[in-house]
């Protein structure tokens, strides 16, 4: 199997899982594939660019000065123009 066979393969895979995921209503089960994304320490921040972890940082620095829109004041904003 070349890298691109591979690789095509990989994404089948994750579809598949996505589309059983979707498809469960079975909490125990997503609990315990929560579980192994946990155990396996995947963090969206390991996969961030430096850039982008600055980024963040600055937003979180933002929102802790007071220097931010809440989530309902976007919301009505965004509704006007619906």
């Amino acid at each position: 199997m070349d890298i691109k066979e591979y690789a095509m393969d990989i994404e089948a895979t994750k579809l598949e899982l996505m589309h059983l995921l979707l498809q469960t209503q079975k909490e125990s089960l997503l609990a315990k594939v929560k579980k192994v994304f946990e155990d396996e320490g995947i963090d969206w921040w390991d996969d961030m660019d430096e850039q982008e972890r600055q980024e963040a940082m600055t937003g979180l620095e933002q929102a802790d000065k007071g220097e931010f829109v809440p989530h309902k004041k976007v919301m009505e904003r965004f509704n006007k123009w619906r």
